[in-house]
């Protein structure tokens, strides 16, 4: 049985192991977890708002997790309480996330002042992405002042973070030729801060190099009048070098949010992009659940992949199986849902 109220007490005494039953809470996509996880959430929220929320991206290889590691170490160092979230879609494929190897980060898995809590397999972004946002309200809630998100750094998983957090930190490494090479349009739109990982030994200088080629042209994307150019910096993760230039960049782009009240704007911007994102999962969740659709649509597809049928046509078809319901069944977006309420007690997530 789930006690919500010592849920609440525990999240907000720090309690390790409350927060640990409280984010499996949240990742539960039982029907009767969720409405828990959202009366908790309810709760929790007032308490929450407070953390600096950075998204930390970059492609596989680039070093994220040792940089987390000696971040998120120097951080805890500093006296703040650090919480490291991860969004990896690909982790119901692989049978594990980016995260799932805690080992790779051996100081702050061991530091009393850090929490990780590697990535959910709940096989889509959306339901992964869902589980984070839910997961940093606890986090705040109990008091970490700083949520580092990792994104595996590939598909959409980069906007989805950036939808969640404050700032966003790209980490890229020196390569020869091209510096932008390798790196997606997309991606560098979204960063506030980048830095060249891997600055140590044999490769410092041309990580150096590297920053100095990303940052002219940066300067050329943003344009002169821009209230914020993303500075270019290089650190090494593994020698834990340069590091505090990095988090004094991503202060000072803070601090600039804050002050124009653009921070809060941000959040409140966020919120409603995630109602609306949540109302697109949901109706296509409930879309695929559908009877009529699910006898439907193995015939459709097989039609479209032999070119009986286009794209349009059947995806109108499937539309109209979803909004013609049987006698009885409310009718497509309308149907399910209807225990909206529960005790405040239920079976718990890890049963």
């Amino acid at each position: 049985m789930i006690d919500l109220d010592a849920y609440v007490k525990g999240v907000l005494d720090g309690k390790r192991a409350i927060v640990a039953r409280a984010i499996t809470l949240v990742e539960s996509t039982r029907p009767q977890h969720r409405v828990l996880a959202q009366q908790l959430l309810t709760d929790l929220l007032p308490h929450s708002g407070r953390a600096r929320r950075i998204g930390v991206s970059g492609v596989p290889g680039v070093g994220k997790s040792t940089f987390i590691d000696a971040f998120g170490t120097m951080l805890t160092a500093l006296g703040h309480r650090v919480a490291v979230l991860a969004v990896d879609p690909s982790s119901s494929r692989t049978g594990g996330s980016i995260l799932g190897d805690k080992t790779r980060m051996e100081r702050l898995s061991v530091d009393p002042a850090a929490f990780i809590r590697p990535s959910p397999t709940a096989g889509t972004l959306g339901g992964v992405t869902k589980a984070t946002r839910e997961s940093i309200v606890v986090m705040e809630a109990a008091g970490y002042d700083v949520v580092l998100v990792e994104t595996v750094g590939v598909g959409q998983s980069e906007t989805a973070v950036a939808n969640m957090v404050d700032s966003f930190l790209l980490l890229t490494l020196a390569r020869t030729g091209d510096q932008l090479q390798g790196i997606k349009k997309g991606v560098l739109e979204l960063a506030d801060v980048l830095a060249v990982n891997k600055a140590d030994g044999p490769h410092e200088r041309d990580a150096r190099a590297a920053a100095r080629e990303l940052a002219g042209a940066l300067r050329l994307m943003h344009g002169k009048d821009a209230a914020w150019t993303p500075p270019v910096l290089h650190c090494s993760g593994r020698e834990s070098v340069g590091l505090d230039g990095v988090w004094d960049r991503l202060e000072q782009h803070r601090t600039l949010l804050d002050s124009t009240g653009r921070l809060a704007a941000k959040r409140r911007d966020q919120q409603v992009d995630w109602t609306w994102t949540m109302v697109r999962d949901e109706l296509l969740g409930r879309l695929h659940a559908d009877p009529a659709v699910r006898a439907l649509a193995p015939t459709l597809e097989e039609q479209v992949r032999n070119g009986e049928l286009t794209a349009t046509l059947a995806a109108e078809r499937i539309l109209a199986a979803f909004e013609v319901a049987p006698s009885g069944r409310p009718s497509g977006p309308a149907a399910q849902h209807a225990d909206a309420s529960e005790p405040r007690g239920a079976t718990s997530p890890d049963s």
